[in-house]
């Protein structure tokens, strides 16, 4: 059969379904790294707005509350006291005059730059058992699924 992957035992329905397991996993990972954002003094939101900003040149808030995976309002409300902290700006977009969009600033950056590389170990210790070619290719595969059901481009 095209698209079967044969198993060797015979698993509860959410033990080998995909949307399940990667709820499971995200769930798991992240909890122990948000304990290091709060200990840093960030809420997990802005830890993940500051993260989602950090290498892009700008984003609309739309497109950053589904990266972000954050309700729109939510972000709003955080962008509007990011701003005030000088983390983060808006900016008008260059052609179309009704998008907004949102960078990072180099202060924001600096505030941020030692939880990335604590970010990056954490990833580093979650992903060593498997491998680097293993750890690359979970990564590259996550991609795209993802970009097959984004629904923004």
């Amino acid at each position: 059969m095209i698209g079967h992957m044969p198993r060797t035992e015979k698993l509860p329905f959410v033990d080998d379904y995909l949307a399940a397991l990667l709820a499971q996993a995200s769930l798991l990972i992240s909890t122990e790294f948000h304990r290091v954002v709060q200990a840093n003094g960030f809420s997990v939101s802005e830890w993940r707005i500051l993260a989602t900003l950090t290498g892009s040149e700008g984003m609309s808030i739309g497109g950053l509350a589904q990266v972000s995976v954050t309700k729109q309002p939510t972000v709003t409300r955080l962008l509007d006291r990011m701003e005030l902290k000088g983390y983060v700006e808006r900016v008008p977009h260059e052609t179309d005059r009704r998008i907004t969009l949102v960078r990072i600033t180099p202060k924001g950056q600096k505030i941020v730059a030692s939880l990335i590389e604590q970010a990056k170990q954490h990833e580093h210790r979650v992903l060593e058992p498997f491998g680097l070619k293993r750890a690359d290719e979970l990564k590259t595969t996550l991609r795209r699924i993802i970009e097959l059901h984004r629904p923004w481009p």
